[in-house]
């Protein structure tokens, strides 16, 4: 790693009689040696490689060292090891290990066509940018960013994805989680509106989940609806999936924040079912007057929480165009009433009224933890561009981070005690693992440190991703 550095002893408090001395003088060392179980799955998984070819390349060939492909793996590669911003970068591209798995043919540098530039594999800030701020309309003849997103081709790689991960059809229903949250802004980014209930400048990202897998994370202005969009999102999500596996039942699952006549009219038209939250008011209240009171005795007997579960039949005065099955919760804490309600498509035949509350419900609360996952773990909040659509590709770069662990997670940590891990999880424990680089002629030698706590862990994984067959994200 040629940097300059200070060799110049470190003198630290001492340790009996001994000195605690440290130098820059280690050579090239990584702390990131994990990250070559990433180069493994994305060799055998071609999981980026199929998001490179949503970007097309104007550029002249004959001045390219950084091919799309390249630039693509060293942004995503650098977020799932924890590097949110660009800048950090320009000191990245000294480092021979994140070369190795961006897939440089020379990790050192050394063949590159400047002299200023030998020594850097990989490319800096002002290079990988050109992947956000290229406009749409770009080509050939732009002066200096040519290379586009095809911002459709992207929305359905990750259906495709999903698609791809299962070798049949479910056997079961699938579920589509709905949610919408909230992206602090901190500067004046176009598409920045205040919002009442979060209280600050934001965006609101409409976020879709089935399981784990994502398949939409859409930028979106905060200054609309919740729901705003969502059915032509599940338009176009609902089409593939059809189309792949046409008898599979689809359920769609959201808080009350997407219980919108719109949403449920288009799921009635095509045979996908719902359960929504419906806020409740004074009639719905009403409603279940009768067992807000046995669960108030039952409380007062017991002092435990107490809930009864009523199935009915309600339509709004005005917004409904139809009467649906609603189920009301009457329950009883000791802070009081608590009743809440859910309006389905679901008949009482198939499932009764706490089951559907209960199991079926309140099991969307785990998509929570998947956005958080991606907002907290994997930067998808570092939306500080100056348009919407660079910092949706931002989103997107963040969202296909997240679809290259959660393959890790399916296909390398299965049958380990981490294989519900969150990514940040692992990361602090499977890929960041200190490691001395050594390249020869004919062999890059990782020396991984003998500390490492985790080695068992470490050989599981790879010993999962070197034995697998094909995997199904190859299809």
């Amino acid at each position: 790693m040629k940097t300059e550095c200070n060799r110049s002893p470190l003198e630290f408090q001492g340790l009996g009689r001994r000195d605690v001395v440290a130098r820059f003088d280690g050579g090239a060392i990584t702390s990131d040696a994990g990250g070559i179980l990433l180069r493994e799955l994305e060799e055998r998984t071609g999981l980026l490689q199929r998001f490179a070819k949503c970007f097309t390349d104007h550029r002249g060939p004959q001045g390219i060292e950084h091919t799309v492909e390249h630039l693509i793996k060293q942004r995503a590669f650098g977020l799932c090891l924890g590097y949110e911003d660009l800048n950090d970068h320009d000191e990245l591209r000294h480092d021979p290990l994140l070369a190795v798995l961006v897939g440089k043919a020379d990790p050192t540098g050394d063949d590159r066509l400047r002299e200023r530039d030998r020594g850097k594999a990989l490319a800096g800030k002002s290079t990988l940018n050109r992947l956000e701020l290229t406009p749409s309309g770009a080509n050939e003849k732009s002066r200096y960013k040519k290379i586009v997103a095809d911002c459709t081709l992207i929305e359905r790689l990750f259906v495709d994805l999903f698609l791809d991960s299962y070798d049949t059809p479910p056997s079961e229903m699938i579920i589509l989680d709905l949610d919408a949250t909230d992206d602090p802004l901190h500067g004046h980014q176009l598409g920045r509106f205040f919002h009442g209930y979060y209280k600050s400048y934001c965006y609101l990202p409409l976020y879709i989940f089935c399981g784990e897998h994502l398949l939409c994370a859409k930028l979106r202005p905060s200054n609309i609806d919740a729901a705003a969009g969502s059915v032509a999102e599940l338009r176009r999500i609902v089409a593939p999936i059809r189309s792949r596996w046409p008898n599979v039942r689809i359920l769609i699952r959201a808080d009350s924040g997407f219980c919108r006549e719109e949403i449920m009219a288009w799921c009635e038209a095509n045979e996908v079912d719902y359960v929504l939250g419906l806020a409740k008011n004074d009639r719905l209240k009403q409603e279940i007057a009768d067992e807000l009171t046995e669960a108030k005795t039952e409380f007062t007997q017991t002092g435990q929480p107490a809930r009864v579960f009523k199935d009915f039949t309600y339509q709004t005065l005005k917004s409904w165009s139809r009467s649906r099955r609603v189920v009301g919760k009457a329950e009883h804490l000791l802070k009081g009433a608590n009743p809440r309600f859910v309006v389905t498509s679901l008949p009482a035949e198939q499932i009764d009224a706490r089951t559907l509350y209960e199991q079926t419900y309140c099991a969307r609360g785990d998509m929570e933890n998947r956005i958080k996952e991606q907002q907290l773990c994997l930067f998808a909040d570092r939306t500080s561009c100056a348009s919407m659509r660079a910092n949706q590709l931002r989103l997107w770069f963040s969202s296909v981070a997240y679809t290259l662990l959660v393959a890790l997670r399916q296909f390398g940590l299965r049958g380990t005690e981490m294989e519900s891990a969150q990514c940040d999880t692992i990361r602090l424990k499977l890929l960041k693992i200190g490691a001395q680089v050594r390249v020869t002629f004919r062999k890059v030698w990782l020396s991984l440190a003998e500390s490492y706590p985790y080695r068992a862990l470490f050989l599981r994984v790879y010993h999962n991703l070197r034995t697998m067959g094909p995997i199904p994200l190859l299809c």
